[in-house]
């Protein structure tokens, strides 16, 4: 039992590793293009917003920036001139953030844990396959290596396996949360929304003042 668990815990390593590895390179893609296609000017976030559906807005951050919009657009002028509706859409972009975060998260908090136990199930099976070996010895009163051979190996095949399994679990981890801080850094550019809405409504309340171009 040991062992299978090891081995299953192994192939959900290499399987999570390869899946997260592929939508992590779509995710900075798709952020790289969006970031793109978007651009600094506030006439880019509007033709962005039209271009986009909240539920198919097909990666986080894209995500983000709708609701942020979204909830803007949604304000009356009142509230944007007195910064209510900047507030509001600040919150609701940090809130769906953090779940679009969380939900990218998935499955790493397992395979920490395989990189550290792992090891510690392989020993218990070493030592289950040390007992057995000696209550093999004790039985037959043979001490002879064909007696002790199988428990001895079936001990050294669980460390193995244990190994296997931790090592590669660990190597992802880290490569994967690497991965996964570096998109969150590069999604931080949609903190730059409420600050382009802010100055739509400075420019509204003092029209004056605006700049032509």
């Amino acid at each position: 039992m040991i062992m299978l668990g090891l081995f299953a815990a192994s192939v959900m390593v290499w399987a999570v590793w390869v899946a997260k590895t592929r939508q992590f390179k779509a995710l900075h893609r798709q952020a790289d293009d969006f970031e793109t296609s978007s651009g600094p000017a506030a006439t880019r976030w509007k033709a962005s917003h039209a271009r986009l559906i909240p539920s198919k807005a097909g990666h986080p951050l894209a995500s983000v920036f709708v609701v942020g919009l979204e909830e803007w657009n949604a304000a009356s002028d009142e509230e944007r001139r007195d910064g209510t509706a900047l507030q509001r859409a600040r919150r609701m972009m940090d809130a769906t953030a953090r779940r679009e975060l969380e939900s990218l998260e998935a499955w790493l908090p397992a395979m920490a844990t395989t990189g550290s136990v792992g090891p510690f199930v392989g020993l218990l099976g070493t030592v289950w396959g040390i007992m057995t070996s000696f209550q093999s010895i004790g039985a037959s009163k043979n001490t002879s290596l064909a007696v002790v051979a199988p428990g001895i190996a079936e001990a050294l095949f669980a460390t193995a396996i244990g190994l296997f399994a931790a090592i590669p679990a660990v190597i992802a981890y880290n490569r994967l949360s690497g991965s996964l801080g570096r998109y969150a850094a590069v999604s931080k550019p949609h903190r730059r929304i409420p600050t382009v809405l802010e100055r739509q409504a400075t420019r509204k309340a003092n029209p004056h003042n605006a700049p032509l171009a």
